[in-house]
């Protein structure tokens, strides 16, 4: 089967066009409303994306949601506000259906002014953490990524909010997965963002993410 692209989705209408039209023929979108109130539900059914709907608010909860609905053996990730170009996931997806990786990151080149310099800041302290506890050297924890839906729902992952994606990584590398990165090209994003559009939202994230960092130090 096709590799499925899960798309955490609140209140995206305006990049949902662009991003759907961009999906590489041979990959299967996979929208996942997290309560949004824009219209995101109904432009993407006209567009023919399948939609399934998570109340419980949060990315890993969004994230989450499209793993259990995914019907594919390889499933991507991405975010949908249109700062990361969908015809770049075979770059990402290639290697995991081909084996010759577990879990590929895309390592996200900002053009200027794409992040801002407190994501950028955060970013870089979360990987370096990420290399002293997990051995991984990587540059980014992108938002775009790939791996095999069986093993990742072996993982156990537990957050369902900005701590999603760092225990992703954490978990594959504490079970020895291959883990590899691609750069993709990152544009600014269509609309503000939720996470790193604030410095608010970035702290939330750190939040987050340090929790997960805490949880899996006891583990």
């Amino acid at each position: 089967m096709s590799p499925v692209v899960v798309l955490p989705v609140l209140d995206e209408a305006q990049a949902l066009p662009w991003v759907l039209a961009r999906i590489p023929q041979g990959y299967t979108p996979l929208v996942v409303d997290n309560g949004s109130s824009d219209g995101s539900v109904q432009i993407a059914a006209a567009l023919g994306a399948r939609v399934v709907h998570e109340p419980q608010r949060g990315f890993g909860a969004a994230c989450y949601a499209g793993l259990l609905a995914a019907r594919g053996d390889v499933v991507c990730f991405m975010d949908c506000d249109a700062s990361l170009d969908p015809r770049d996931l075979p770059r990402v997806g290639e290697p995991v259906v081909s084996g010759r990786a577990d879990l590929v990151l895309g390592a996200r080149h900002a053009e200027h002014g794409a992040m801002a310099p407190h994501a950028r800041l955060a970013n870089r302290v979360l990987t370096l953490e990420l290399r002293r506890r997990s051995g991984l050297v990587l540059r980014d924890l992108g938002p775009m990524r790939a791996a095999r839906r069986d093993a990742l729902l072996e993982l156990g992952i537990a957050d369902r909010r900005f701590g999603w994606p760092l225990e992703m990584v954490l978990r594959a590398a504490a079970q020895g997965w291959r883990v590899a990165e691609v750069e993709v090209p990152y544009r600014a994003r269509s609309g503000r963002s939720k996470v790193t559009g604030t410095a608010r939202g970035t702290v939330r994230a750190i939040r987050d993410m340090a929790a997960v960092l805490s949880h899996e130090e006891r583990r």
